[in-house]
């Protein structure tokens, strides 16, 4: 249905907490990170890093999200 957005589940250590949120597949992850700390004030945007929790590859913050294997359903952990 949406070609520029994936729904990914978000588990943020800090706040022990998983969320659901489309992600734009043409942002950097650095971008991602951001938008997320916008969202939830307790995010410190300085050192996080994205890890898919199945792959266990860790992302670069100058990755785009479509160059990465992060797919609808994709379970990520923000560090």
């Amino acid at each position: 249905m949406y070609n520029n957005k994936v729904l990914v589940n978000i588990y943020i250590v800090s706040l022990s907490k998983n969320f659901e949120v489309f992600v734009p597949v043409n942002e950097k992850v650095g971008n991602i990170v951001k938008l997320l700390g916008v969202l939830i004030d307790s995010i410190s945007e300085l050192n996080n890093v994205i890890m898919n929790i199945d792959s266990g590859a860790c992302y670069n913050n100058n990755d785009i999200v479509r160059n990465t294997d992060i797919r609808n359903d994709t379970k990520l952990l923000l560090l």
